[in-house]
């Protein structure tokens, strides 16, 4: 990891922005020289701009930048600098979780010589603008964003200085042009609630993770499916809202566990919310699995450490940061266009020893 950033490197200002050929219009090539007169300010101080230097007033900064999209500009990559770094930006790294993703980016970027930057956008689905201006100076080979993404502006700025960016387990619809890697959540939730039916489970419950994540709603319409697939109602009652922490799967846990018509099973949405939900059986002194079966998601190290074993759905995350990584580097290379920039690992089930038959009535 390289918590500081390293010292600006001076660039220089003959680059040039070519605009695409529109109606009536042939190809324009401008230099920044041309940009800067048009924004009534010198050309070192567009460099300054495009560098994120700090030292530009923020209303000669936005002026400038609006140019810079209005006609298209993009530094190019062979004469822009870059830092021996990939920046790695999560919602929130409080969490195992964080910790294979982090494994997978450090196995790519140590293989090509480079660190990693961690940042965290305090719960927020996109970063603060002082961030991409950060990046901007930081200048890295790219940028990973795992379960945020950009807006307009965001991208707008990383595009102009040639820093190419990948969206990892994207938490809405990333857009077709931004490369992003995922993972088979509806076929994790559909497979991890059929092991419940097939067991025989009838009442299954379910905690969902935040409804604003795409990956969280596909496990929950997996589970849906699942349930209508056997030919089972699916009880609104038995699905409690979640947001993939320990905590909520215990506070819902309770909940599910002290109705009258409690479920023989729960799909716990991730393995943070299934260790709630045990902590919430034990208390109820209810039995893993004897009383209570439960299912998690993402197969982080600890499912297999808890009593007892969790069964779980493994969300490959080591090897999607790793895909993650490699795709932002080929972006970086300018290796053509990759085969492809929109990904979905395979998740598959991982039957323990906390999921068997349902009590007998």
């Amino acid at each position: 990891m390289t918590p500081s950033e390293p010292a600006e490197t001076r660039t220089t200002t003959r680059e040039t922005r070519t605009t695409p050929p529109s109606s009536g219009r042939s190809t324009q090539t401008a230099t920044l020289a041309e940009i800067a007169r048009e924004a009534g300010v010198s050309a070192p101080t567009v460099s300054k701009v495009l560098n994120g230097r700090a030292d530009v007033a923020p209303a000669t900064r936005s002026r400038v930048e609006e140019l810079l999209r209005a006609h298209g500009y993009r530094r190019r990559r062979a004469e822009a600098s870059r830092s021996p770094l990939i920046d790695l930006v999560f919602h929130e790294l409080e969490s195992a979780w964080a910790m294979e993703v982090i494994r997978g980016v450090e196995n790519v970027a140590r293989d090509a010589g480079l660190s990693v930057v961690l940042s965290e956008s305090a719960g927020r689905l996109t970063p603060g603008r002082t961030w991409a201006d950060q990046v901007a100076a930081r200048r890295p080979h790219g940028v990973i964003l795992v379960l945020s993404g950009l807006d307009e502006s965001q991208r707008a700025l990383l595009t102009s200085r040639s820093i190419p960016f990948v969206v990892m387990d994207p938490a809405g619809d990333p857009g077709a042009d931004v490369p992003s890697i995922g993972a088979t959540n509806w076929q994790g939730g559909l497979a991890a609630t059929r092991h419940l039916v097939d067991l025989g489970h009838r009442r299954i419950g379910a905690i969902t993770g935040p409804s604003r994540m795409m990956c969280s709603r596909a496990r929950i319409d997996g589970y849906r499916a699942a349930l209508e697939t056997a030919g089972l109602p699916v009880d609104p009652g038995l699905i409690r809202p979640g947001d993939f922490h320990h905590e909520t799967g215990y506070r819902q846990g309770l909940e599910l566990l002290r109705r009258p018509d409690r479920p023989t099973a729960v799909f716990a949405g991730n393995d943070l919310q299934a260790l709630g939900l045990y902590e919430a059986a034990r208390e109820l002194g209810l039995r893993i699995p004897e009383d209570l079966s439960v299912v998690g998601f993402d197969d982080l190290p600890i499912a297999r450490w808890v009593g007892p074993p969790l069964t779980t759905v493994r969300q490959p995350l080591t090897e999607m940061a790793e895909a993650a990584a490699k795709l932002v580097l080929d972006l970086a290379r300018e290796e053509g266009t990759p085969a492809a920039t929109r990904v979905e690992l395979a998740t598959s089930l991982v039957v323990r020893s906390s999921t068997g038959a349902p009590p007998a009535v």
